[in-house]
């Protein structure tokens, strides 16, 4: 058995800068890092060096680009052989400025993978009967995602969808084939239409989600943790305290982490911490990709904090 991943595959061009521009400034930068990314890529990835299964379903272009990001992906781990080279477009980039403080503007071109279709979705399909989950997110066409989920549900497959980017033509048909929704603070504002800054809004939020169909609803809030809610139950975790230099692809990591303690068959409270985990170690690097943790730092960031927590209570 193994995990689908379906989405975007980039690749992108990072600048650092003591500050992010205001518009119309020209900044002298400091560092440039050309490193691939992707939402789907990066959460593929991210399975993959927690050990876990993983097949990645999207498009590149046919150039130097879409051959290095490939490579990468089946470095990393991940099952290639259904990522499809379009020889009609580039591959898709993302232009990304990030600051001292690890905050970042992006800009993304799609590329390739604004051309995901349906042809990409029957792929997809042949896929479903050796998967236990399949991962979604926004930066390829509504309509593909649309199509990917409800062949999911067809076959009885968990649906985990993270929001990102936020986009206004959100349909609501997509509400009740998402099993986990995981939007960050914007993306729950934009979804529910009041903002979200807090675990009481959170909640809030995450209740608008489940009236809306969503089996789960996850809002990641940072620094300030996590807020998980479904029928049955409500509960908040804690942020894991680091010293973050750069939250490109924190989401993407939690989303690893959420899935990889699914699949392990722990319940749903571990598989928040396991992402609120590996999103917190995936801010302490530089990149996308190359930030994601693999199994054995994870699993000594997790024990050590265990251990802490284990002596601040006694």
């Amino acid at each position: 058995m193994s995990i689908i991943v379906f989405g975007s595959i980039n690749i992108d061009l990072v600048a650092t800068t003591p500050r992010l521009p205001v518009a119309g400034e020209t900044l002298l930068g400091e560092e440039f890092l050309k490193v691939s990314g992707g939402k789907g890529a990066n959460q593929a990835v991210a399975l993959a060096k927690l050990g876990i299964p993983t097949q990645m379903v999207g498009r590149v272009g046919a150039d130097d680009f879409g051959g290095e990001l490939v490579n990468n992906l089946q470095a990393s781990g991940v099952q290639i052989g259904n990522i499809f080279v379009d020889k009609t477009v580039s591959s898709g980039v993302a232009i990304i400025a990030v600051n001292h403080a690890g905050e970042n503007q992006i800009i993304v071109i799609p590329g390739a993978n604004g051309c995901v279709n349906q042809e990409d979705v029957e792929r997809l399909s042949n896929l479903l009967p050796e998967a236990t989950a399949l991962l979604l997110q926004l930066e390829i066409p509504i309509t593909a995602v649309v199509a990917a989920a409800k062949a999911a549900k067809k076959t009885k497959i968990r649906v985990i969808l993270d929001p990102a980017p936020a986009r206004s033509d959100f349909p609501d048909e997509l509400y009740p084939l998402v099993d986990i929704i995981t939007p960050n603070e914007v993306e729950a504002a934009q979804l529910v239409g009041f903002p979200v800054d807090g675990e009481e809004q959170a909640a809030k939020a995450a209740e608008v989600l489940l009236q809306r169909g969503v089996k789960c609803a996850i809002v990641k809030l940072g620094s300030k943790g996590v807020f998980c809610a479904t029928a049955e139950e409500k509960f908040f975790v804690p942020a894991f305290l680091v010293h973050a230099v750069d939250t490109v692809a924190a989401g993407d990591a939690f989303n690893g982490g959420l899935t990889a303690a699914l699949f392990a068959g722990l319940s749903l409270h571990q598989a928040v911490v396991w992402g609120a985990a590996a999103g917190a170690l995936a801010t302490t690097k530089p990149g996308a990709q190359t930030s994601l943790p693999d199994r054995l730092t994870f699993d000594t960031f997790l024990r050590e904090r265990a251990s802490v927590k284990s002596l601040r209570s006694n």
